[in-house]
């Protein structure tokens, strides 16, 4: 599985935390039969916890509603599923989970709406308490094949690992004292998500898609970054706030 190992190799040399698991998000789903992943981490509930989507997945989000998004927070059925007291944290399928009742649930429908998907196989991190911690991969037209759950098997060592040195990584740079950010430098949080998408260089169209918001509000806030930071191009930009300490400065890959 040449891709897993890329992948891997990737993660390893990663030193930024936050870049750990969309590496994998954007891999993952073609390495066991799927077309876009949505992943949940840290104490995961219908209320709380990171998520977050690969590319595909992301492409859809600018028409989700509070409704779907607490859908698909709930994690059915895969979270009772996996509540289930010594219920193995082994990959399945939401068809063979729920069986015949999953294609008119109201779980299935929505990711329908949203990803265009009608089948979900879910990949649980091992050795965690919550039952919807991990990934789950969409796809359409049929259902995950046996194979496709045997590769999920195999990744799930890379997804523990991954998750390990996240953590592991958070936790030291949780210890560094973080330099002084000019007064005049501190932006919104808007500004520094707009910022990150710039970092990771998304164009103005894909930054106002991934947030739900137009082409000319995206134009607004790089306009207000490079008025606060000094500069006139993305780059320049970029770097420049790496240099003052508003995003990580990038490492050789």
């Amino acid at each position: 599985m040449p891709a897993r190992c890329e992948v891997c190799r990737k993660s390893l040399h990663e030193r930024d935390p936050a870049r750990l698991w969309p590496l994998v998000a954007a891999a993952l789903p073609g390495l066991c039969g799927g077309e876009a992943l949505i992943y949940k981490l840290d104490e995961w509930t219908d209320r709380s916890g990171a998520m977050g989507l690969s590319p595909a997945a992301a492409a859809h989000f600018g028409r989700i509603d509070d409704e779907a998004m607490t859908v698909l927070r709930r994690g059915c059925p895969f979270a009772d599923h996996y509540f289930t007291a010594g219920a193995v944290r082994r990959p399945g399928t939401a068809h063979r989970v729920a069986g015949k009742g999953w294609a008119d649930s109201r779980t299935a429908g929505t990711i329908s709406r949203l990803m265009d998907a009608d089948h979900v196989l879910a990949n649980p991190l091992p050795g965690t308490a919550t039952p919807v911690t991990g990934a789950l991969v969409y796809r359409a037209g049929s259902d995950f094949t046996e194979d496709h759950v045997r590769a999920a098997e195999l990744i799930q060592p890379l997804l523990a690992g991954v998750e390990q040195q996240r953590q592991l990584l958070e936790r030291r740079h949780a210890t560094r004292t973080p330099p002084e950010i000019p007064e005049d430098c501190r932006l919104t949080p808007r500004q520094v998500t707009v910022l990150l998408l710039l970092a990771d260089a998304l164009t103005a169209s894909a930054i106002a898609h991934r947030l739900g918001i137009s082409v000319r509000t995206v134009h607004k806030h790089v306009e207000s970054l490079y008025r606060k930071l000094g500069t006139r191009d993305r780059v320049s930009t970029v770097l420049r706030a790496q240099e003052i300490g508003l995003l990580p400065p990038r490492t050789g890959r």
